[in-house]
């Protein structure tokens, strides 16, 4: 009897092990149980493998995204962006509805393995993406797949922690409002009663810090400008000030022009700035209404030359 009830304990003890806690990268909401070896990742919300370069993607957005971005999950949409399914599932994450399809994506003629997990929540839609090296083989992916499926929410985070997550600080907000963070290296900034700013209603800064590899002196210029003119938030900029400079021991380039606000066509003031620095560059973007510059542009400056990293 007594070593019937030893077997048992043994097949009870040897059962599935705990399930592993999600991990939450600094000032995100998701979070997730990451393959082996891959940690938090400086610069962005997610996680990266050093050694092989898989990294995985963390990326909040509001609730009504989510069946925007569902209608583009069909095989042909993907199919016209370079993206091969291979698998698809719809997999039980936190509360609300999830889709994860795994495939191949073109990029600049190499096929990368990838797998996207697209999930709705009451207050929040979740893009999370695992990306492997080319040739990387079927256990990894099938790790980035099993991480997905772990991906867990958490409670809204305050302002002070999202900010306290960011690779920078903000010395001078300059009277601007801090709305949110973003991705892990973004910060929103605005001056009004609104969170969503629409027509150029008000004035709003953007600053982001990349770790990706700056462009050598020669390129500032023109990688300057390409930056300017790929913002999805005006058009038709036409340059009224592109210069570089040193300041603080450190190289920038300035752009200031005039631009239209893609959907009311109201006439706007773009600025900016770029700090090139080691191993990265830090970016600034404001726009503000063409008839409010004088005013605003000036506060913009107080809020880049205040910027160091933390």
């Amino acid at each position: 009897m007594l070593r019937r009830s030893l077997v048992i304990l043994t097949i009870l003890a040897g059962g599935p092990a705990l399930a592993a806690d999600p991990v939450f990268p600094p000032g995100s909401r998701i979070g997730l149980v990451p393959p082996a070896e891959m940690v938090p990742s400086r610069g962005l919300t997610g996680f990266r493998n050093p050694r092989s370069g898989a990294a995985i993607l963390a990326v909040e957005m509001p609730a009504e995204a989510y069946a925007n971005l569902a209608a583009g999950f069909t095989d042909e949409a993907l199919k016209a962006q370079g993206f091969a399914i291979a698998r698809r599932d719809t997999p039980e994450i936190g509360n609300g509805k999830a889709i994860l399809i795994t495939g191949e994506q073109t990029d600049n003629g190499r096929s990368v393995p990838k797998s996207v997990l697209l999930a709705a929540q009451p207050n929040m839609t979740a893009l999370v993406i695992g990306q492997l090296p080319q040739g990387a083989p079927a256990s990894d992916v099938a790790a980035i797949e099993a991480a997905l499926k772990t991906v867990a929410f958490r409670a809204p985070l305050g302002i002070e922690e999202q900010l306290a997550a960011l690779p920078f600080k903000i010395g001078d907000t300059s009277g601007f409002r801090v709305v949110r963070a973003m991705a892990g290296n973004a910060v929103l900034l605005t001056d009004g009663p609104n969170d969503t700013i629409r027509e150029a209603s008000q004035p709003v800064l953007i600053v982001a810090q990349s770790f990706g590899p700056a462009p050598g002196p020669e390129q500032r210029e023109a990688f300057a400008r390409s930056a300017l003119v790929s913002n999805n938030f005006v058009k038709d900029a036409v340059l009224e000030r592109s210069q570089s400079f040193k300041q603080g021991g450190s190289d920038w380039h300035e752009i200031v022009a005039r631009a239209k606000e893609p959907g009311s066509e109201v006439p706007v003031i773009v600025m900016q700035t770029i700090r090139f620095e080691p191993d990265g560059y830090m970016r600034t973007v404001g726009v503000v209404k063409a008839d409010q510059r004088d005013a605003v542009l000036p506060r913009f400056r107080r809020v880049v030359d205040s910027l160091a990293a933390q």
